[in-house]
């Protein structure tokens, strides 16, 4: 794979991640208590042997490109390769925002012209797996494919949110269709792609066609045409794209027997270190099927849950089946239960975050939140003995005066600035 060129998408808008992705974009999302989304695609480059990335990004990418910076917690600061930073600018031959998956690859095209690469190798960096892509090759080189697409099976029902293909008896891609109402197969597409130099261009010539987006577009137009092989996936994988989802990836690392290893010295997830000290328990603090990092300070109880560096959980606090990101303050005899709390939140003592058996969806995110999850916005301040009920949220940077109650009710939204 050394002669390979590796472009990751990064440039997602996430508006289905709710308050998440309101001052980041997706792939810059923390996840597994120390990690963020695109962490996962840049080690798989590097554990296949790709030292040539290059990250398309887009949607505020100034958090993503302070984590990803030079490469070097993924072995990337290096002068034969490394990684590269890719957004839409002013003063090139094409410098409008990305239209789809295939526009943002074409609007890089001279990127990857410029530089003698045998293959290219898209990929999302959402996506929470671990695959080596030297299998991909494989199967290029066995099949004589000029595309290789992942794949993998999922339930039928789930099939309509995904790019769903026909496969004949070899593994060559007969038919696909993009989130299909009624999807005639099981088989969907991961949205990895292995294309031949020659495929790749020939993809990107159609793109000012019209054909703006890989799924949807491109690699149904090339069946037929070019030989399209798929690449069968079958262990742990997860598209990152709503709270939901969000939420389940990070249950599952702390599952007795996760799907996904973590703690596999074969296959790593890199990520930038930072300065902490140990994670403290004082007397009184305990921690069951969690996982909790460094610098954190626990004086109350953490079941099923993840907490993020920094986080402090005072003394006869409760926190259970939650997500506590980055330097949050959870106060004293406070009760959390199926809560997602973004950075450098506080939480005043007693309050209670997940209650009740309403659960009427949320006003504002109305799509997003409806299975009961509670979303905290980042950098908010949360009044002491401060209630919300389930599929509550409340917007970045909220403050006391924000809130014209302290019992927050099923589905209620607390704007910063004022209530709605």
């Amino acid at each position: 794979m050394r002669n390979t060129l590796a472009l990751i998408l990064a440039g997602g808008k996430g508006e289905r991640l709710a308050e998440l992705c309101r001052r980041r974009t997706k792939p810059a999302v923390p996840i597994g208590g120390r990690y963020r989304l695109i962490d996962f695609t840049l080690s798989n480059c590097v554990n296949s042997g790709i030292f040539h990335v290059a990250v398309l990004a887009q949607y505020r990418p100034r958090s993503l490109a302070k984590h990803v910076g030079i490469g070097r917690a993924w072995d990337l600061d290096r002068s034969w390769g490394g990684v590269e930073l890719l957004q839409p600018h002013l003063g090139r031959v094409d410098s409008d925002w990305y239209k789809g998956t295939a526009d943002a690859c074409y609007q890089n095209r001279h990127y990857v012209a410029a530089r003698n690469f045998a293959h290219v190798l898209v990929l999302a960096g959402d996506h929470v797996y671990a695959m080596d892509y030297n299998l991909l090759r494989r199967v290029l080189d066995v099949k004589g494919a000029d595309v290789v697409v992942a794949t993998l099976r999922v339930p039928r029902a789930d099939a309509t949110r995904f790019g769903t293909l026909e496969l004949a008896p070899d593994g060559r891609i007969v038919a696909f269709e993009e989130k299909p109402p009624e999807p005639k197969s099981d088989m969907v597409s991961m949205g990895i792609y292995l294309f031949t130099r020659e495929a790749f261009f020939d993809a990107m010539a159609r793109v000012p066609e019209g054909m703006t987006d890989f799924g949807r577009h491109v690699i149904p137009s090339l069946i037929g045409e070019k030989r399209v092989y798929c690449y069968i996936f079958e262990d742990y994988w997860r598209d990152v794209g709503t709270v939901d989802a969000y939420f389940d990836a990070n249950m599952d690392l702390i599952a007795d027997l996760p799907d996904f290893n973590l703690y596999d010295e074969d296959w790593p997830v890199r990520t930038p270190s930072r300065d902490y000290a140990p994670a403290r328990f004082y007397p009184g603090g305990s921690a069951a099927r969690a996982l909790v990092a460094e610098g954190c300070e626990i004086y109350g109880t953490v079941r099923n849950s993840i907490i993020f560096p920094g986080v402090t959980v005072g003394p006869g606090a409760v926190v259970e089946s939650s997500v506590v990101l980055d330097e949050c303050r959870v106060g004293a005899d406070c009760r959390l239960e199926r809560v997602i709390i973004d950075k450098e939140t506080a939480a005043g003592d007693g309050c209670v975050l997940g209650h009740g058996d309403d659960y009427t969806p949320n006003r504002h995110y109305a799509e997003q939140l409806t299975s009961g999850l509670v979303l905290v916005g980042r950098e908010s301040e949360l009044p002491a003995g401060l209630r919300l009920a389930r599929n509550a949220c409340v917007e970045v940077g909220a403050r006391p005066p924000d809130f014209s109650t302290l019992d927050v009710a099923a589905g209620e939204y607390v704007r910063a600035g004022g209530p709605a």
